[in-house]
């Protein structure tokens, strides 16, 4: 089956909708407040959704059964660009991380009534959510199997303790997803399982919120502590000991949404740096006429049209019902260096005003620098990228063919 590169006109509408929407309401409230949304304040993002309800946007990526536009991995990825377009677009959308992951990972996995306590109101915007997967170290991180917190068994549910750092969006959660061991020790591939933790638990507690880089994200990055967190039964999201196998439902495809929504944010950098390089005049002519700026923005459009290449391609392999894996992690990793290298050449183009708060450039460069570490850094990406391709190779070795 061919990949078409043709937009549907369905998709095409919401796409041209949402741009309008991001220009017209999201960008004032971004300069508002120059895209620090790290402690709220929660009135902007219910004012910011109902706005985008208003304007037939908002869920892109949720089912129509829970209120969204149902639109497949390709149709997102026109409509999260577009979004990206603004820091605070994806969430006027309520297609931001986490809980546009979570969302998905909950349609998939929980039970009926999981998702109308859980995913219905994260869906229609009216609470929050965490993915409690991270930990200091030597605990969970960039290897997943190093997970430390345990559940252990107690009469009617289990009894979960340890510590997660990095949990984006945790202050102000309405409910954690959180990863703990229920089998073997750390190091162990399997024996993880994910509960369903509200945020009412007295269990479970919000110790600080970590200070970043980056500061875009609604509700930061937290330090929670399980400490004899009691749970009940029906509080396993899916099966005892699959939680590393949910975790793939949901981390592959919000790499992804990731890529799409950096993409904007480097449309919006590579704009920036062509408006300044045509109406800037320096050393008698403008700054577009000189050889080095050309080929700096020539290389920004080269590096953009390559993303949507390779992340079309991932999410085609998706929406097909292919494995993504390796087409995921090829596009997580060329995608988060890219956006990079697009934004560094804009701040490079505008010179002093692209480090200072007058232009968004410094605004966005803070934010696009984590997007190379989360969700797994560009280096173990490679490394699984390389083991994979190794395998394929003496596979095909093994059967007699040598051209993949």
């Amino acid at each position: 089956m061919p990949i078409e590169f043709d937009i549907d006109r369905p998709v095409a509408d919401i796409a041209r909708r949402t741009s309008g929407f991001v220009r017209d309401t999201v960008m004032a409230a971004e300069e508002a407040c120059h895209g620090d949304v790290h402690s709220g304040p929660e009135p902007l993002r219910r004012g910011l959704q109902e706005a985008a309800r208003a304007a037939g946007v908002f869920a892109p990526h949720v089912s129509p059964r829970w209120g969204g536009l149902g639109l497949d991995m390709r149709g997102q990825a026109v409509v999260f660009e577009a979004a990206g377009y603004s820091l605070l677009g994806p969430l006027a959308l309520n297609c931001a991380a986490p809980d546009e992951g979570n969302m998905h990972l909950l349609a998939v996995v929980a039970t009926q009534e999981q998702q109308e306590r859980f995913l219905a109101p994260l869906a229609a915007g009216e609470a929050r959510s965490c993915f409690a997967m991270t930990e200091p170290a030597p605990g969970a991180g960039s290897d997943p199997r190093a997970l430390a917190t345990a559940a252990v068994r107690i009469p009617g549910g289990w009894r979960i303790n340890g510590r997660k750092w990095f949990i984006s969006g945790a202050d102000g959660a309405a409910f954690a997803i959180c990863m703990a061991r229920t089998g073997g020790g750390p190091g162990d591939p399997g024996g993880a399982t994910m509960f369903l933790v509200g945020s009412d638990n007295p269990g479970m507690k919000v110790v600080r919120n970590i200070d970043t880089l980056d500061r875009g994200l609604f509700g930061g990055h937290s330090e929670l502590a399980f400490d004899d967190c009691e749970v009940p039964d029906d509080a396993v999201l899916g099966e005892v000991d699959k939680g590393f196998e949910y975790a793939q439902v949901r981390l592959g495809p919000a790499r992804l949404t990731h890529c799409m929504r950096w993409l904007g944010v480097a449309r919006r950098a590579q704009d920036i740096a062509l408006e300044r390089a045509d109406g800037r005049s320096a050393f008698g002519g403008r700054l577009a006429e000189l050889g080095m700026v050309q080929q700096q923005l020539a290389d920004s459009e080269i590096d953009i049209e390559t993303c949507r290449a390779v992340l079309w391609r991932a999410c085609w392999e998706l929406d097909q019902g292919r494995p993504g894996a390796q087409h995921t992690s090829i596009a997580k990793t060329f995608v988060s260096e890219a956006v990079n290298r697009v934004v560094d050449r804009a701040v490079q183009i505008c010179g002093a005003l692209g480090i200072s708060a007058d232009a968004p450039l410094s605004a966005l460069y803070r934010e696009v620098r984590p997007f190379r570490i989360y969700d797994g850094p560009s280096e173990t990406h490679r490394w699984a990228i390389a083991k994979r391709a190794v395998r394929a190779a003496r596979a095909g070795r093994e059967r007699g063919v040598t051209v993949r």
